[in-house]
């Protein structure tokens, strides 16, 4: 038997519905923010995750699944490398959204010289080879948001309000929720910092694992974030970033601070929180659920260099991201479901064979009208398409006999009180819509 692949779920019935309702609420709030959707196809170069996320991260190192096509396998295999194939020949799944977003941005000239900032949106599949577990899979489902052209502390300030609104539109209580900030910096400041940690590290190079020996050549900065728990209690005596800005970052932080004060968003300052990817720049951000076990359910950040790097000219970014099966299960620990009701419909019953062009017409007139329409297809008997309408959530069966035809009729009966009224067979769309409101 055909069997999914591991790290991975079906959508369907009332899950596809919760995934669908994020979307909703995302399209409605992140509308009023005058943000407009994007979707970025699902592979692309290798490079383009590379120049953002850094070759460093174990997103690239290790996660990023890799796509070729079976005649470039097979050339690969017999070459004994990949060395000979061209960039474009070079693809991958998308492991996260930004650095898609901003390729098509540097590509399609979202940020001409002089224009407002591109504000954009997705929902989308995001794909890493991870060792599947709770909250974390092979592919899961993200909302992000992307602004680009915009430097102002306040674009900072009010994406993290939007982000904090979004989670309290999903159905989570405020209070339940840790929002954590921090600034990593800029070019002017972070490598004089990134200097100061990697010499920490090797200052505590017998106390340190051998990845974070390795990342102190590399990004020294990913120490903070790193799993081992004895790394992570040397790396709190580490230099702190925050106490390393220069004057143009401290002076964006505490403006970034003094709105999210002003809007009276909590929030606590943890200055080793780096994030996981390369391109964060300045303000970076975090959001946790309490006692949900699943770590963070969201956070994003300054990106100020990216457009560069992906080939662009240069143009601040900030953005964050929100992973659906992490939110459905920290709302499931609070007793709460993103999922929507089942959605209801009309059924149009058959009382004979006789009368099956009759229900043909009924129910192509209802659908065409944007009527939700279902009927029966297998030949059951009156009461058993009324079990199957109320199987089905219908408010309303229309029943068609001999007796209707006859009298150019039709039976409107209402699934709830189970009330009967007959109408003409030409007005059913404005009695059912009518009856439906």
């Amino acid at each position: 038997m055909a069997q999914r692949i591991q790290g991975t779920e079906d959508l369907y019935g009332g899950y596809m519905r919760a995934w669908q309702h994020m979307q909703d609420v995302a399209r409605d709030l992140f509308g009023a923010y005058g943000f407009d959707m994007i979707e970025t196809p699902a592979i692309e170069q290798v490079d383009t995750f590379v120049h953002g996320i850094g070759e460093s991260t174990d997103v690239v190192r290790k996660e990023m699944f890799r796509v070729f096509s079976g005649a470039l396998m097979e050339r690969i295999l017999g070459a004994g490398s990949e060395s000979g194939l061209k960039a474009k020949q070079r693809m991958a799944m998308r492991p996260e959204g930004t650095a898609g977003v901003v390729r098509a941005a540097v590509q399609e000239n979202f940020v001409p010289q002089g224009a407002a900032p591109a504000k954009l949106w997705y929902a989308e599949p995001m794909f890493r080879g991870e060792r599947p577990q709770k909250g974390r899979l092979r592919q899961f489902h993200q909302v992000g948001i992307e602004v680009l052209g915009a430097s102002d502390p306040a674009v900072d300030a009010e994406c993290i309000i939007m982000l904090m609104e979004f989670y309290k539109r999903l159905g989570f209580d405020p209070k339940g929720l840790k929002l954590m900030i921090n600034s990593m910096g800029d070019a002017q400041c972070r490598p004089a910092y990134r200097n100061m940690v990697r010499d920490f590290i090797l200052d505590h190079k017998d106390e340190m694992c051998e990845d974070c020996l390795e990342r102190a050549e590399i990004n020294p900065l990913r120490s903070f974030d790193c799993k081992n728990d004895h790394c992570r209690e040397v790396m709190k005596d580490a230099p702190l970033v925050t106490d390393n800005l220069c004057d143009d970052c401290a002076a964006h932080y505490a403006q970034v601070k003094k709105y999210l004060d002003a809007a009276g968003i909590e929030y606590v300052e943890d200055p080793t929180l780096v994030r996981g990817l390369d391109y964060y720049t300045r303000t970076v951000f975090e959001v946790e659920a309490a006692d949900a076990g699943v770590g963070a359910i969201g956070g994003g950040g300054r990106y100020d260099g990216l457009m560069e790097l992906e080939g662009g000219k240069p143009t601040p970014g900030i953005g964050f991201a929100v992973g659906f099966e992490r939110i459905a299960l920290a709302l499931a620990s609070q007793g709460k479901t993103l999922e929507t009701p089942a959605p209801s419909c009309v059924y149009v019953a058959c009382a004979s064979p006789d009368q099956r062009h009759e229900v043909f017409d009924a129910t192509l007139r209802l659908r065409q009208a944007g009527v939700r329409t279902e009927a029966d297809y297998q030949g059951r008997s009156l009461k058993s398409q009324f079990k199957q309408a109320d199987k089905l959530h219908a408010a309303v069966c229309v029943v068609i006999g001999a007796d209707e035809v006859a009298a150019h009729q039709v039976t409107l009966r209402d699934m709830q009180t189970h009330e009967q009224v007959q109408v003409p067979a030409d007005e059913l769309v404005q009695k059912v819509t009518a009856h439906l409101a």
